[in-house]
């Protein structure tokens, strides 16, 4: 970023004198711009203007998911907004990443959108409002830290229309609109702070949570372009299961840290991004449910508890975990742990199938996890006594699982009657996940169990007649996870 340093002073012109001035460095290295500069840099620049554009590939499927929405607020304004960029430190941002909601119903990634549906007919008209391309006649484009020149180029409001199907406007013009708005209106809270501040006489907290709602329930279910994102993020993260497994010698040889740099690596190269922090807990670490300093050591002996999933550039994020030996081979003891959590996870995953309650898959693994820590004396019986009082829970801690999506804990905003407590229907995904975890310091168990931390997690689609595991091409059973690395190393 040392080329940001001599970003250079804003030129006082009367194109800018009624807008907002552009923000520069107070210790820019240059103290201002001449009038010849000025003017030099407003031509002689090529028209890059993109006309060949085709439809983004899920504009049909965000066409129908507008509609529903639609309908479901029929007569009342909607805004949609993707959120602005967050400052890091001084003057970076962190990466930025729109709304879910926004960037479900338009497709489009890019800070500072809203969409806006306006209650037209018996329906709505759609527009989205985006910044247009950075204006070279008062000197964004090069003079601002947001300019074309800084960090690239932005779709012209034409080349958005073409790619997401919707008519496109300028988005500085939204809030003095939205002030002017009348009737009932509705936006999704917590991402763009001034589009709330030009609705703030205009909208309730209650009347906003319901649309934040059914938005949420909205994507319990996926359509078929959500499945194929799903699987390709699936794919690709068993790609990065792989690859780490290729570098366990030099993990060892670092930290944890080589592990989630290697699985980082394959995120970046395929996907956007990871769907979550990447959790490469070693040994002890494993017990940690959310683990992500890895900055811990990789030792022969123990296990590696690899929680991770590549995020796909449309923002669908894989979830799966495998607990691995380090050198390959599973003790006595690990593998009798490791081999009640796959017998837990098979029952769980045998659970999933349309009309079944959400809970049975949870309930069925829980049972078994009561079962073995009853047979290995680690709690007193019988079972059902186990699982009334929850006692089972010192050593399996969380929940069997949760939907999966554009969030990897997707549809949270959902209400519980129709989440925890609903039914599972075709084209919902969910995660599978049980664990047992010994803490080091936990003196209730023998001292050999303490420190040893197993997950095993894969991604369940529910279909017609059953159940589709996304993630099968990662090997699971014991047996299969040693020879699966052997073939790798």
């Amino acid at each position: 970023m040392t080329v940001a340093e001599e970003l250079p002073e804003t030129p006082e012109t009367s194109e800018t004198s009624e807008e907002e001035p552009i923000k520069q460095r107070k210790n820019g290295l240059y103290p201002g711009v001449s009038d010849e500069l000025a003017e030099n840099m407003k031509s002689g620049w090529a028209d890059t203007e993109l006309r060949d554009l085709r439809p983004i590939p899920q504009a049909a499927e965000t066409a129908a998911r507008r509609a529903a929405l639609s309908a479901r607020f029929p007569g009342e304004r909607l805004v949609i907004p993707a959120g602005n960029l967050k400052v890091r430190s001084n003057d970076t941002e962190y990466p930025f990443r729109a709304s879910v909601e926004y960037a479900w119903l338009t497709g489009n990634q890019t800070e500072d959108g809203v969409l806006v549906l306006e209650p037209k007919g018996e329906g709505h008209a759609a527009t989205i409002y985006l910044l247009p391309r950075s204006d070279r006649e008062n000197g964004e484009f090069w003079l601002s830290g947001q300019g074309e020149l800084w960090v690239g180029r932005r779709h012209s409001l034409t080349e958005a229309e073409k790619l997401y199907g919707i008519p496109a406007s300028d988005v500085r013009e939204l809030p003095g609109t939205l002030r002017e708005a009348t009737g009932p209106v509705r936006v999704v809270r917590g991402y763009d702070a001034g589009i709330e501040a030009a609705l703030t006489d205009k909208v309730t907290a209650e009347r906003d949570e319901e649309l934040r709602v059914f938005l949420s329930e909205a994507r319990l279910v996926k359509d078929d372009f959500e499945i194929g994102e799903l699987q390709k993020a699936v794919d690709s993260t068993v790609r990065g299961f792989e690859d780490v497994v290729k570098v366990l010698d030099k993990a060892e040889a670092t930290s944890e840290r080589y592990i989630e740099g290697t699985f980082f690596l394959r995120a970046r190269v395929e996907g956007n991004d990871v769907g979550y922090g990447t959790i490469a807990a070693a040994g002890p670490h494993a017990c940690t449910l959310h683990w992500v300093r890895n900055d811990g050591p990789v030792r022969s002996g123990d296990l590696l508890l690899l929680d991770a999933g590549v995020e796909t550039h449309t923002y669908y994020t894989a979830d799966v975990t495998r607990t691995l030996p380090v050198n390959g081979r599973f003790s006595d003891l690990q593998r009798k742990i490791y081999d009640a959590v796959y017998e837990a996870q098979e029952a769980g995953i045998a659970a999933v199938k349309p009309g079944a309650k959400y809970r049975d898959f949870h309930d069925a693994a829980q049972r078994v996890l009561a079962e073995k820590l009853v047979e290995w004396g680690l709690v007193e019986g019988p079972v059902e006594r186990v699982l009334e009082l929850g006692l089972q829970r010192r050593w399996t801690l969380h929940g069997t699982g949760h939907m999966l999506g554009m969030d990897v804990h997707d549809c949270a905003a959902a209400r519980t009657e129709t989440y925890v407590d609903g039914v599972l229907e075709p084209g919902m995904c969910l995660t599978v996940e049980p664990g047992l975890y010994f803490q080091a310091d936990d003196l209730t168990v023998p001292e050999e169990y303490r420190g040893i931390g197993v997950r095993i997690e894969d991604d369940i689609l529910v279909t017609e007649d059953g159940n589709r595991n996304l993630s099968a091409a990662l090997p699971r059973r014991s047996d299969e996870v040693e020879a699966w690395m052997a073939s790798l190393r």
